[in-house]
C-alpha cells in the first residue's frame, strides 16, 4: 500500500445504488459492468482523456457495509455535456492509499483485494470516494493489474 495525493478530476459514466448487504452489491455492480460493456457506453462518453474505465464507489450512507453508489467511466477533460442516462461526479483532491489488484479477473481478484481493504481496521478512511482503475495494464484479463484507490484523512 502506497499513499498518494491526487488532485480532483471528473468522470462521466453511469451509476447505480446499491449495498454489501445480503450480497447485492455481487449482482448489482456486475449487472452495471454488464450495461456498460454490452450498450457500449464508453464509446458515448464526450472529451474522455482516455480509454481507461473507472469504477467509482461514492455518497456512502456510512461505510462499505450501507448503502453508496457505484459509477462505471471515463474521466473527461470537462463536464459541459452529459448525455441522457449519465451521471458526471468530481474525485475530490485529497490523500488514497493505493492497493494494486494483480491476476485473473475472472477469478475474482479485485473483489478479493476489496476483501482484505474491507479487514484493514488501520485504515483511517473517509469513506468519501474510492475508486479502480482498468487501463491497459487491465487488457489481459487473465494476467491484470487494477490500482485501487482508497479515500483516506
Amino acid at each position: 500500500m502506497i499513499t498518494k495525493k491526487l488532485d480532483s478530476f471528473k468522470v462521466i459514466g453511469i451509476a447505480i445504488r446499491t449495498t454489501n448487504e445480503n450480497n447485492q452489491a455481487a449482482k448489482d455492480i456486475p449487472a452495471l459492468w454488464n450495461t456498460f460493456m454490452s450498450q457500449e457506453i464508453i464509446s458515448k462518453i464526450p472529451n474522455k482523456v482516455d480509454e481507461s474505465i473507472y469504477a467509482i464507489y461514492t455518497e456512502y450512507e456510512s461505510d462499505y457495509t450501507k448503502p453508496y453508489t457505484t459509477i462505471l467511466g471515463c474521466k473527461v477533460e470537462h463536464t459541459d455535456v452529459v448525455p441522457e442516462g449519465m451521471v458526471t461526479t468530481t474525485i475530490q483532491h485529497g490523500n488514497y492509499s493505493e492497493f494494486v489488484a494483480t491476476g485473473d479477473l475472472y477469478q475474482n481478484v479485485v473483489v478479493h483485494e476489496w476483501q482484505k481493504i474491507w479487514n484493514d481496521t488501520s485504515l483511517d478512511r473517509t469513506y468519501k470516494t474510492d475508486f479502480e482503475i482498468y487501463g491497459p495494464e487491465a487488457k489481459d484479463h487473465s494476467n491484470a493489474k487494477v490500482p485501487i484507490y482508497v479515500g483516506i484523512q
